[in-house]
C-alpha cells in the first residue's frame, strides 16, 4: 500500500502511453437484429500517445477546424444564442480551455486518490452527505439549501484531457496506474451510494487509468455538465432503470455511484461503441453485481414496444450534432456531409423519445439530454413529443438545477432570443412564455471560465 505522499511521487513520474486492448466477456447481453444507425454521429475518442507526466495545463497540437460546420453554427447559434453565442464559440474553439471532472468510483478505495486531488487544489462538485439526501427528498431539497445558505458546496470543474474533438476525455486504452489504483473487486459489501466528482478552477488534466481485466478503476473523467442529466433524473434505490443510448457509458456509471436500482439496463446497438460501453462497465461496476447491471443491443426506438412501461426511470442522452466534435473530426467534405445529415437528427430523436415514454410506468421519469447547442434537436424536439403524449408533462428545472447551479454554469432556457444567465432569479417564472420554455429544458452554454457543455437536459413525468 502506498501512502500519498508516494502516489503523488509515482503520478509526476509516470510515463504514459497506449495499447490495444481485447475486451473480456463480462456483461449479459440482450441482442437484436435491428439497430439504431449511429455511425455519423458516434463519439470516438483519440487518445494521445504521450501524456505529461503531471498535473498541469494542456499544450497540444492543433487539429484542423472543419470550416463549413463553424460557418453554420456562426449562422444558427447567433440567431439562437444571441450574446451567448461569441462567447461560447470561443471556447469550443479552444481546446485547451475545456474543462473536465474526476468521478470517483464507491466500489474501490479512494481515500488516497482523494487526498491527492484536495492537496492539488480539487474539491468536490457534490458533497457526499448530499447525495443520501438528494434520493430521498430529490435535487431541488438539497441544491436550493445549499445555495440559499451560500455554502460553497459547488465548484467550477475542470480537468482537460482527450483530444480537440473528444467530448468524452475518459479513454478506454490509457496506461496509467497508482499503485493501488486498479483495485481487485470488493466484497459484496459496498459504501452507501455517493456521487463524488472533485473538480478544479482551471482547465488542469488528470492522467486516466489503466483497464485492466477483472480490476475496478478508481474514478471516470468526464465533462461536469453531464452529471446534470443524472441528477434531473432523480435515481432511488431499487428502481428499475433505462439508459437507452448509454454509450460509452459515462452517465450509467453515475447512476450507479448515485443510487443502488434493482436493474440499470444500458443499451447500445452499435457494436464498436457497445464494446466500449461493456469495457467501461467491466471497469467500473463490480462483477457480483452483474444480474443487476445489464448491456442491450436493441434498436433503442423498439424499447416502447418491447418493454412497455417496464422502467421507473429512463434516460435519453440521444444521439446528436456533437458540436465540439463537429468542429474537428471531418474535413470539408465530410463536414458538409454532416450538416446535411444533422436535418435527420430530430427525427431519430423524437422516435427515441416516443419510445422512453411508452417505455416507462405510470407515473415515472424521461430526462431526455444531447450535447448539441442545436435548438432543433433540444427544445424543439421535447415540444414536438409532448404533442403526442397528453398524459406526460414537462417539469420545470429552473429553479431545482439552473438556479443552484448558476455560479458554476451558464444556462438558457430561451431558444432564439440569446435569453440566458448565469445569475437566474425566480421572477422570470412571471412570464408565461418563459416558464413555459423552462419546461421544456435548460441549456448549459459553454462561457470562458465555466466551459461545461454542450449540455441540454429536459424533465418529463407521466402521470400515474
Amino acid at each position: 500500500m502506498f501512502s500519498v505522499t508516494q502516489l503523488c511521487r509515482i503520478w509526476r513520474k509516470s510515463s504514459f502511453k497506449t495499447k490495444k486492448l481485447t475486451p473480456t466477456p463480462l456483461w449479459r447481453c440482450r441482442w437484436c437484429n435491428c439497430h439504431t444507425d449511429r455511425g455519423n454521429v458516434s463519439q470516438q475518442l483519440n487518445p494521445e500517445d504521450r501524456r505529461n507526466n503531471q498535473v498541469t495545463k494542456r499544450h497540444k497540437k492543433q487539429r484542423t477546424l472543419c470550416q463549413p460546420v463553424l460557418d453554420h453554427f456562426d449562422q444558427q447559434y447567433s440567431e439562437e444564442l444571441g450574446d451567448l453565442w461569441p462567447y461560447a464559440r470561443k471556447v469550443l474553439l479552444d481546446p485547451q480551455s475545456w474543462q473536465y471532472g474526476i468521478m470517483l468510483n464507491r466500489f474501490t478505495a479512494v481515500t488516497g486518490i482523494a487526498q491527492i486531488l484536495r492537496a492539488q487544489g480539487f474539491s468536490t462538485l457534490l458533497p457526499q452527505t448530499d447525495v443520501s439526501v438528494l434520493r430521498s427528498n430529490g435535487p431541488a431539497t438539497v441544491l436550493n439549501s445549499k445555495y440559499q445558505e451560500g455554502k460553497d458546496t459547488l465548484s467550477t470543474l475542470c480537468i482537460s484531457k482527450g483530444s480537440p474533438g473528444d467530448p468524452h476525455p475518459q479513454s478506454d486504452n490509457s496506461s496509467f496506474a497508482l499503485g493501488q489504483d486498479s483495485q481487485s473487486e470488493p466484497a459484496l459489501s459496498f459504501p452507501p451510494p455517493s456521487l463524488q466528482c472533485y473538480i478544479h478552477p482551471s482547465p488542469l488534466r488528470f492522467p486516466s487509468q489503466a483497464h485492466r481485466p477483472g480490476q475496478l478503476k478508481q474514478y471516470y473523467l468526464l465533462n461536469a455538465a453531464s452529471l446534470l442529466p443524472v441528477l434531473a433524473l432523480q435515481v432511488k434505490d431499487g428502481e428499475k432503470v433505462l439508459d437507452l443510448c448509454s454509450a460509452p457509458g459515462g452517465k450509467a456509471l453515475a447512476i450507479m455511484q448515485s443510487a443502488s436500482p434493482a436493474l440499470l439496463c444500458c443499451n447500445e446497438p452499435d457494436l464498436h461503441r457497445r464494446d466500449w460501453l461493456a469495457k467501461t462497465l467491466e471497469s467500473f461496476v463490480p462483477h457480483s453485481l452483474k444480474s443487476r447491471v445489464i448491456v442491450s443491443a436493441q434498436d433503442g426506438r423498439s424499447f416502447g414496444q418491447s418493454d412497455a412501461g417496464l422502467y421507473d426511470k429512463v434516460l435519453v442522452d440521444a444521439p446528436c450534432s456533437n458540436d465540439r466534435s463537429w468542429l474537428y473530426l471531418c474535413n470539408s467534405q465530410q463536414g458538409e456531409q454532416r450538416l446535411r445529415e444533422r436535418a435527420g437528427l430530430p427525427s431519430l430523436q423524437a422516435q427515441l423519445l416516443r419510445s422512453a415514454l411508452l417505455a416507462v410506468c405510470p407515473g415515472g421519469t424521461v430526462v431526455y439530454s444531447t450535447c448539441t447547442l442545436s435548438s432543433l434537436e433540444n427544445f424543439s424536439v421535447v415540444e414536438t413529443v409532448l404533442k403526442d403524449f397528453p398524459e406526460a408533462e414537462a417539469e420545470d428545472l429552473w429553479e431545482e438545477i439552473a438556479i443552484p447551479l448558476s455560479k458554476y454554469f451558464t444556462f438558457s432556457s430561451n431558444p432564439g432570443h440569446g435569453q440566458t444567465t448565469q445569475e437566474p432569479t425566480l421572477q422570470t417564472r412571471d412570464a408565461s412564455v418563459s416558464f413555459y420554455r423552462h419546461r421544456l429544458g435548460i441549456l448549459v452554454v459553454p462561457q470562458p471560465g465555466k466551459t461545461w457543455g454542450p449540455m441540454f437536459l429536459a424533465r418529463i413525468r407521466t402521470r400515474k
